[in-house]
């Protein structure tokens, strides 16, 4: 059904907007980088404040522990004040503590009738930190300590506590600037992708306004200066609108050349008709066939343009030949064939037109030489076409005649049957497919070497 509505000039169908697949790539791509880059950023920065926010304790704790002494009863005192005012104010957010077995709390006043709650009273030499919610609406962020002071056996376990609120504050305001930053980022990035999608689209949108101007303005070529990457898609499109003015010329000249080749006959045919000439059945046979000759002519010529125009055909030259050498074998059962060469070789050509250029070659070769046929087929391996000799031991053809021989109804003997287009037809089909055909003296047999170059398969 789709090839059916192409063909009848409807809009193929399309696979979406080219410009909206790219829109949404780089839409998801910018998401998910922005996304991964927002929480890395965010875990680093929460990690710096929390670690400068756990330095300020353990600064504290370790001007605790340096300004601890043992009373004369075993108890722990400081020898100096700290000098943060915050631990003399109730309830003032800042805490310290320093607890014993066997010993009574020793508390900041800041703590007044609290005490803090130590995480499972663990034996750290080393200061460890953890968030505590022991206090109503008072988030802590603790570090602990265990220290064994001179003088005396007891662990001794250091506390210090602050509230946590101005740190989580501070997080907060980081990771609200944090997403207003790359939500204006990510912003700019859409805007950015969609301005380089336009301007990057924008040689697309020139050719598709340089085709239109060859449809309706009469243009038969794009000529716009355009981007290199682009530049061979319109080599392809200007090679193609060549490829078709080519094939619309060349159907235009047979056109013109079966017209006129007709005329002829049927002047002829309409004059003895009209004078009511005594050998008209003579004369309509002969100017039918005349005509036959043309029309299969210029028919076989319009087969092989369009079989060229379909698509890379491909055909093996040694099977060709030998299928063409059996039919030819029949029609002439006295000539000897000779086919060799290599069953590899396979040219840019389709079978059928393969046959017909064989069949016409060899059909010559052994109506026209002396008993004996050879076919080489490749026979110049290194050449970029591949070659394909065919000879007889016939009288050959004068070198002065060789190139006439390949005009439409040339003929050299005109004692044998035949049309004269034999010739003209490998010509004219050989040179359709990019291919050429030349006439030498065999070296071999002594007759007609009919040299034949056809473009290789795949090359």
């Amino acid at each position: 059904m789709e090839e059916q509505a192409i063909a009848a000039g409807a809009a193929p169908p399309h696979t979406g907007s080219l410009a909206r697949r790219m829109m949404l790539i780089a839409a998801g791509w910018i998401t998910i980088l922005l996304l991964l880059g927002g929480v890395a950023l965010d875990r680093t920065l929460t990690g710096l404040v929390t670690n400068q926010f756990d330095d300020q304790l353990n600064y504290v704790l370790t001007a605790m522990i340096g300004s601890a002494e043992i009373g004369p009863e075993g108890e722990v005192y400081f020898n100096r004040l700290l000098g943060d005012q915050r631990f003399l104010e109730p309830n003032s957010g800042h805490y310290w503590q320093i607890s014993g077995e066997g010993h009574e709390d020793y508390l900041s006043r800041s703590l007044w009738d609290r005490t803090l709650k130590m995480r499972g009273l663990q034996e750290d030499y080393q200061p460890h930190y953890y968030d505590s919610s022991q206090f109503d609406n008072e988030p802590l962020r603790v570090v602990e300590r265990t220290i064994i002071l001179p003088g005396s056996n007891t662990k001794w376990h250091f506390l210090v506590a602050a509230d946590r609120q101005e740190l989580d504050a501070q997080i907060a305001r980081f990771r609200w600037i944090l997403i207003w930053s790359f939500a204006i980022l990510g912003i700019g990035l859409l805007l950015m992708a969609t301005m380089q999608i336009f301007y990057g689209l924008s040689p697309l949108r020139r050719v598709r306004l340089a085709i239109a101007r060859i449809r309706t303005a009469g243009a038969n070529r794009v000529t716009d200066p355009l981007p290199q990457e682009v530049q061979p898609m319109v080599e392809e499109l200007n090679a193609l609108l060549a490829h078709s003015e080519k094939q619309a010329e060349e159907a235009r000249t047979h056109a013109g050349n079966l017209a006129h080749a007709l005329k002829t006959p049927l002047t002829v045919l309409t004059n003895a008709a009209s004078a009511h000439s005594p050998d008209l059945d003579e004369t309509v046979l002969r100017e039918a066939a005349a005509m036959r000759r043309q029309v299969d002519h210029h028919l076989a010529r319009a087969r092989a343009a369009g079989r060229r125009s379909v698509g890379q055909a491909r055909a093996n030259v040694l099977d060709s030949a030998v299928a063409v050498q059996r039919a030819v074998s029949r029609l002439y059962p006295n000539v000897r064939f000779d086919i060799d060469g290599n069953d590899h070789a396979e040219v840019a050509i389709e079978r059928q037109d393969l046959d017909e250029i064989l069949g016409n070659l060899i059909e010559n070769a052994a109506k026209y030489g002396g008993g004996s046929v050879f076919v080489t087929v490749d026979a110049a391996p290194e050449k970029r076409l591949c070659r394909v000799w065919v000879e007889d031991d016939g009288a050959g053809i004068p070198e002065k005649d060789r190139r006439s021989i390949f005009a439409r109804g040339a003929r050299l003997d005109t004692e044998k049957p035949g049309t004269g287009l034999g010739l003209a037809i490998v010509s004219d089909v050989a040179h359709i497919y990019g291919g050429d055909v030349s006439l030498h003296e065999s070296e071999d047999l002594g007759g007609l070497l009919v040299q034949l170059d056809l473009p290789r398969a795949g090359g």
